[in-house]
């Protein structure tokens, strides 16, 4: 059996953490904008590494398991 839980972490974060799905930070506008579906150089960095360290937690120190098979 493999471990699919990394993966299973690191794909949920990724969609989660697409600037301006569910939210940019910082906006265009705001400093935080919901939903608007657009993006900039700033909050692609934000994003980056919010998803860098919630990674980093889940799969580090969480240590989250998923066993399929």
């Amino acid at each position: 059996m493999s471990d699919w839980g990394p993966v299973f972490v690191a794909v949920v974060l990724f969609v989660l953490l697409t600037p301006g799905l569910l939210f940019q930070l910082p906006g265009r506008h705001r400093l935080v904008e919901f939903g608007n579906f657009q993006t900039s150089g700033a909050s692609i960095m934000v994003h980056s590494l919010l998803y860098f360290c919630l990674v980093s937690v889940f799969v580090l120190a969480i240590k989250v398991h998923l066993y399929l098979g």
